[in-house]
């Protein structure tokens, strides 16, 4: 199916090249037309690597399930990163538990929030996160959708669910 979806892209994004070159069409349309390719091939590369399994650098569920994680530590020239493979946590409807990976941004508390996390999880407790905007976040352009960069996150133990009574 991806291979697909990027295959009618190229293919939409020739026949609009060819319409560029050999239409008669006005000038100002062509000049329209042009600002509409470059405009549609930024999201759809952005489109494309979601589909592709690059980790998200969106915000995160405002709560989820951590499935599992990895650390990359910052080393010479690389800022480091925390790749989160998470499920959100879903209260209405029917379940539709897709997991996700996410890319944040390295901090030390982080990393030792995820580290405590993994090693409960090895111990067979499950764990949970909550992801809520930082204060002071809303500054400038990405108040209308946030990036990870913006949130705080926690991670704890999952609650055991209660069985009802007989």
């Amino acid at each position: 199916m991806t291979l697909s979806l990027i295959l009618t892209l190229v293919l939409g994004f020739a026949l609009l090249g060819l319409a560029l070159m050999w239409s008669a069409w006005p000038r100002w349309l062509k000049a329209l037309l042009t600002l509409g390719i470059t405009a549609m091939y930024f999201s759809s590369y952005q489109t494309a690597m979601a589909l592709l399994g690059i980790p998200s650098t969106e915000a995160l569920p405002e709560r989820f399930v951590m499935l599992a994680a990895v650390v990359e530590e910052p080393r010479g020239k690389s800022t480091g990163a925390v790749y989160l493979w998470v499920s959100p946590m879903v209260e209405e409807g029917p379940s539709r538990l897709q997991p996700r990976a996410y890319k944040l941004p390295y901090t030390k508390p982080l990393h030792q929030q995820i580290n405590d996390g993994l090693k409960k999880g090895r111990e067979g407790v499950s764990q949970m996160g909550s992801a809520e905007l930082r204060d002071g976040s809303g500054k400038g352009s990405s108040w209308l959708s946030p990036g990870n960069d913006e949130q705080e996150i926690k991670i704890r133990d999952l609650p055991v669910p209660q069985l009802p009574e007989k």
